[in-house]
């Protein structure tokens, strides 16, 4: 498994496009592709089913048809996406603490000084580790 991962620019794109057009709640998202090589090739919008500014979790139901279709595609679950409308690209406690799956989790700061950006964090252990996050 990659430690990093390689996002597509337009599927950077849509993911911030997706991002605002969900504001003032979090959006989601989840991303397939291949975990060897840490390369995303297909994104999948989800609904929060909190529908909050502070917090995210993928409607159950967003989540069984996407991991199915993701799967259908021969990807797999590469990467978790969601927002933080008014704060920084950084993971926060709960983040951390509610992190189910061994994946790149991206994060979107739709408040950072110098306009919205991604980055990428490896969540686990009541920690986060930032990890290259190549968009091509």
């Amino acid at each position: 498994m990659a430690d990093g991962l390689s996002l597509p620019s337009e599927l950077a794109q849509r993911l911030l496009d997706h991002a605002r057009a969900e504001r003032p709640n979090e959006a989601c998202a989840l991303l397939g592709g291949d975990q060897a090589a840490g390369r995303v090739t297909s994104l999948h919008l989800a609904r929060n089913r909190h529908a909050s500014p502070y917090r995210y979790d993928v409607e159950p139901d967003d989540l069984v048809r996407i991991v199915h279709d993701i799967e259908g595609r021969g990807e797999s679950l590469v990467a978790i996406f969601h927002s933080h409308p008014g704060t920084p690209a950084v993971p926060s406690p709960s983040d951390v603490r509610e992190a189910r799956y061994p994946v790149v989790h991206l994060v979107a700061g739709l408040a950072e000084p110098d306009g919205p950006v991604i980055r990428a964090w490896r969540l686990g252990a009541d920690r986060g580790r930032e990890v290259p996050l190549r968009v091509e």
